[in-house]
């Protein structure tokens, strides 16, 4: 996959750094002599292209029509706007990513603008702290469908009132797919007759609200 990733700052050096260790051809523009200087020690000096990120010239010395994805990681929201803008409408890249970073402007950041995903870091960093509290020992292992949905694990807490009841008399909540168990580092396939025991790890597939009532069956009983 081809990248180009505008803004050296940690956020971009990093992706970058990440994308380019798994093997993904990456191109990193920056303009910022001192932001530079710590990504020549960083990261392979031929994937640094130093120039405005905003300027069409820059861009297309870095082979954006050759791009698969952009993504727009600027400490300004109105250059990451622009970058997104000129992407989409000039060069037609297939997937733009825009970092967000001042909330107030994230009205802005929609698909007319270039816009596909927009990573609003406030709201990131809410909505993960009200999911740690709202799903107590459940962890989220991946999200899907742009976090509509998400791959969940949770070890069945003793006491649960889950224990001892066979998946298929479980009332599991809509949009709630059961999809495995690891019991005593073994895997299980359930099925409608696997019944639930302590300490089972469980793998589940849900939207958010049954991401809590999951929790609710296999957590900690509450008071």
């Amino acid at each position: 996959m081809f990248v180009i990733v505008v803004g050296g700052g940690r956020t971009g050096s990093h992706l970058a750094h990440l994308l380019h260790s798994q093997n993904h051809e990456v191109r990193l523009i920056e303009n910022r002599p001192e932001t530079l200087a710590g990504l020549h020690r960083e990261l392979p000096t031929e994937i640094i292209f130093e120039g405005d990120g905003t300027d069409p010239q820059v861009l297309e010395a870095a082979e954006v029509r050759r791009a698969q994805v952009l993504a727009a990681v600027t400490p300004d929201d109105s250059d990451n706007l622009v970058v997104c803008s000129l992407a989409r409408q000039a060069y037609n890249v297939r997937r733009i990513i825009a970092r967000i970073n001042n909330p107030k402007h994230a009205w802005l950041f929609t698909r007319d603008m270039g816009v596909d995903v927009a990573i609003n870091q406030a709201d990131l960093m809410a909505k993960l702290i009200e999911e740690e509290m709202s799903l107590g020992d459940m962890m989220i292992l991946s999200k899907l469908r742009r976090g509509k949905y998400a791959l969940v694990e949770e070890k069945i807490f003793p006491g649960a009132k889950a224990i001892g009841i066979a998946i298929k008399d479980l009332s599991l909540p809509p949009n709630c797919t059961i999809s495995g168990i690891i019991r005593k580092g073994e895997m299980i396939l359930p099925r409608g007759i696997t019944v639930l025991q302590a300490e089972d790890e469980v793998l589940a597939l849900v939207d958010d609200e049954a991401a809590i009532e999951l929790s609710g069956l296999l957590g900690r009983p509450s008071d």
